[in-house]
């Protein structure tokens, strides 16, 4: 048996954390790269940002629909 504070709904809100916190980061990371000059290592962390975000958009459409 799940413990009461776990459940799917708040699995759902630990990734959609998680994706946001993931996209905070890259926001320094894509900093980071470009002061490096890392043209190439700045386009992938916007990549993986931009895939964060749209973690955390359809995370937020299922928590709208499951709360």
């Amino acid at each position: 048996m799940a413990s009461p504070m776990k459940d799917k709904n708040y699995d759902l809100i630990s990734v959609v954390y998680h994706a946001a916190q993931g996209s905070e980061l890259c926001r320094q990371y894509i900093e980071d790269a470009q002061n490096e000059g890392a043209d190439d290592l700045a386009q992938f962390f916007k990549e993986v940002q931009e895939q964060n975000q749209q973690l955390v958009e359809k995370g937020k459409e299922l928590l709208k629909n499951k709360l």
